[in-house]
């Protein structure tokens, strides 16, 4: 693509990174294919090359439009359209750009000013999105007044709002937790993360269990924070800038007290963003080589427990398993190949979701701000999900796992059911299917009886 930049615009690090970025689009288009938004809407704005041309005219002219920021916000940061692009063109990044610009611009209507700053302010710290969660259960059955009186982003955040009341406690693990097998062979931290943790804290405790099992001592950060994604995603980055520093410094502190393997992360999300920690800070003074040091080690737990090996399960089941991949691991993070593999390697069977590279609109704060389109995805992807008539959901990453659990299907995270397989408890969605599993021992005492 051909830029039109002049020299002092250059001299700007920022335009310089998006010149650079966007020079790259050849324009071929083999990313509309698999953008989610412009498969819906069929708008050339709404996909990724319409896009890349829309933030070229943005930093040329030194403008934010409406219509520019209009196409941006529906963009979901899946980045299928990474997987697809022949060019190796950094949408990840150069959109990100766009959206600081674009906060930094006030271009927003007020209602869309208070959304975002009070996402902002409540859905990365755990005490607050407890509080937020509980009024919201009790707001709940009053959605669909809502919905008539056409607040539709209020009708949506109460939709995704579970149907029993929270936890009126966090139970936070802190410190190291030792492995209970003799032979230690890994040390690694546990990102538990905020909403996650929250939301689903039976994820992280089959984490803990499935690790110690392997042989792994866990350490949990007393001072850890939020990842700073959903701020990033939103266009803030000063707010994404001081929450990374803030991990990296705990993390740094506790690099310097003891050996660490792995930083393990279970929210897929949370994995992308702590992977683009070392080029979220590579300009930040005393911070550069000590983010590159962390996104080094940051794994998802999937792609840790295939390179460790698992375990033979003591338990086999005849579920059946519709794996929906999350963007942001599938995309995000190139982590493909090893939650499939780990799934049958622990006894279940594994169908493919059609269409399984579409988004299934949650990203993020997405399904809040936008709605009308998140709503559509979920419906699809919901839709090509029942075709296969599994028993169960698997994916890895929580904001999925709300947006998908209205669908009639049980859904949970794909270490619940590794952890299960391996010797934990059945994950409570799960308790229903219970008489489908059998210990692996009683079955083989049964076929050498038979024999």
């Amino acid at each position: 693509m051909q830029t039109n930049f002049n020299e002092l615009q250059l001299k700007d690090p920022f335009i310089s990174e998006a010149d650079a970025m966007l020079r790259r689009c050849v324009h071929c288009g083999f990313c509309n294919a698999t953008c989610p938004t412009y498969v819906l809407t069929g708008d050339e704005r709404d996909s990724p090359r319409g896009r890349i041309y829309l933030i070229k005219e943005m930093f040329e002219q030194g403008a934010v439009t409406a219509a520019t920021t209009l196409h941006m916000d529906r963009c979901l940061s899946c980045y299928a359209c990474m997987t697809t692009c022949p060019s190796g063109v950094d949408y990840m990044h150069l959109s990100d750009l766009a959206r600081t610009r674009i906060e930094k611009s006030g271009h927003r209507t007020l209602p869309q000013r208070m959304w975002r700053s009070a996402l902002s302010k409540i859905l990365p710290h755990p005490r607050r999105f407890r509080l937020a969660l509980l009024l919201g259960w009790l707001m709940r059955p009053f959605r669909s007044i809502f919905a008539k009186l056409k607040l539709k982003r209020v009708a949506a955040a109460l939709e995704l709002v579970p149907g029993r009341p929270p936890r009126l406690k966090l139970r936070k693990r802190k410190g190291m937790i030792r492995s209970t097998e003799p032979t230690r062979i890994k040390r690694v931290a546990l990102m538990l993360g905020c909403v996650q943790e929250v939301l689903r804290p039976a994820i992280n405790r089959s984490a803990i269990r499935l690790l110690k099992r392997h042989g792994v001592d866990v350490l949990v950060l007393q001072d850890e924070t939020c990842c700073g994604g959903l701020t990033q995603s939103m266009g803030r980055e000063q707010d994404a800038l001081v929450t990374a520093r803030r991990n990296v410094d705990s993390w740094s502190a506790a690099l310097r007290e003891g050996r660490i393997d792995a930083i393990l992360v279970t929210a897929s999300g949370c994995g992308t963003m702590l992977k683009d920690y070392g080029h979220l800070l590579a300009r930040d003074r005393g911070y550069g080589a000590r983010a590159a040091e962390i996104s080094k080690l940051a794994r998802d737990i999937t792609e840790f427990m295939e390179e460790i090996g698992l375990t033979t399960p003591i338990m086999w089941t005849s579920l059946r398993v519709a794996y929906h991949a999350p963007c942001s691991l599938e995309h995000g993070q190139r982590a493909v190949a090893e939650p499939r593999s780990l799934l049958e390697q622990a006894g279940y069977t594994v169908v493919e979701v059609p269409e399984g590279h579409l988004c299934c609109g949650s990203a993020g704060t997405y399904n809040i701000l936008e709605p009308g389109l998140a709503g559509e995805l979920k419906e699809r992807k919901l839709a090509n999900i029942a075709s296969l008539r599994p028993d169960v959901i698997a994916t890895g990453n929580i904001g999925c796992m709300t947006q998908l659990a209205s669908g009639g299907i049980p859904i949970v995270h794909t270490v619940e059911l590794l952890d299960w397989a391996t010797g934990g408890p059945c994950p409570a969605p799960l308790e229903g299917l219970k008489n489908k599993a059998h210990p692996v021992k009683a079955l083989m005492e049964i076929a050498a009886a038979g024999a």
